[in-house]
């Protein structure tokens, strides 16, 4: 990849990430005081758990394990909803695919639904959060797989009750940058992607209003996702059942993007679908 087309790129990714991404989290992405933070304490939406949750009760922060990737710092801040308030000791769990869109624990994965990672607990973890509500992991930038968009799945638990199951998705044209320019997204590879934010089923039906989009800037030698996440403390019903297709199966039934440009741009007065 040519360094100064790297730069430029990522500058104007990074450069324009209020814009990207729903204002309310450009502001949250900034360590202030939770009360000054506006919109962000709008209630998170809940999403699917999808079909690859475990609990390896692994608390750390470095979940990488060694697989090859773009390094990633994702920064998850556990607010509660209205009053904005930070919540100290919330236990965050995270876990996501592979470069590959492979995940760690399970069979029948990959492209060719031949790889077994039972045994691996690779791109998974729980991190506390701290006295401002954050909680920060060392990941790899996640690649993609059949039927679905880019994401990390996250759950969020307080007193051991889980109040808030979710994904947050990243900007289109930065996957796109990434997964035909870094090899260790494109190796190896059998199938093409064709599923993206506008057009993935658990993107546009739970969260039309892109709450829990993360936004992504540069740093020296990684990206860095961050995301507000507001939660009531007393959930009526949790988003845990899920009997979703596992990653790597049949595809997801998805509208056919016409413009991928349009997809990948946000802004272009022409419609993708």
């Amino acid at each position: 990849m040519n360094p100064a087309t790297r730069r430029g790129f990522l500058g104007l990714v990074s450069g324009s990430a209020a814009i990207l991404l729903p204002a309310r989290h450009a502001r949250a992405a900034a360590d202030a005081p939770a009360s000054s933070i506006d919109n962000a304490c709008i209630l998170t939406p809940q999403s699917e758990e999808g079909p690859y949750y475990i609990d390896p009760k692994l608390v750390r922060s470095d979940i990488v394990e060694g697989r090859p990737g773009v390094p990633l710092a994702l920064r998850l801040r556990v607010i509660e909803a209205g009053p904005c308030t930070p919540i100290t000791g919330a236990r965050v769990d995270i876990w996501q695919c592979d470069a590959r869109g492979i995940y760690s624990a399970f069979p029948g994965q990959g492209d060719g639904h031949n790889i077994d990672t039972s045994s691996k607990t690779f791109l998974r973890g729980t991190q506390p959060a701290d006295a401002t509500g954050w909680a920060e992991f060392k990941t790899i930038y996640p690649g993609w797989y059949a039927g679905r968009a880019t994401h990390i799945h996250f759950k969020i638990y307080l007193d051991e009750r889980t109040v808030l199951t979710g994904q947050t998705f990243f900007p289109e044209a930065l996957n796109e940058f990434i997964y035909t320019n870094v090899p260790d997204y494109a190796q190896g590879r059998t199938k093409q992607r064709y599923v993206m934010n506008v057009n993935d089923r658990v993107a546009a039906g739970a969260d039309p209003e892109h709450q829990a989009y993360c936004a992504v800037k540069e740093e020296r030698e990684r990206y860095v996702a961050l995301l507000t996440l507001a939660v009531d403390r007393n959930p009526k019903q949790s988003a845990d059942a899920d009997h979703s297709p596992p990653a790597g199966g049949p595809p997801r039934r998805a509208t056919l993007i016409k413009d991928r440009l349009a997809a990948l741009v946000p802004g272009l007065k022409r419609s993708p679908l």
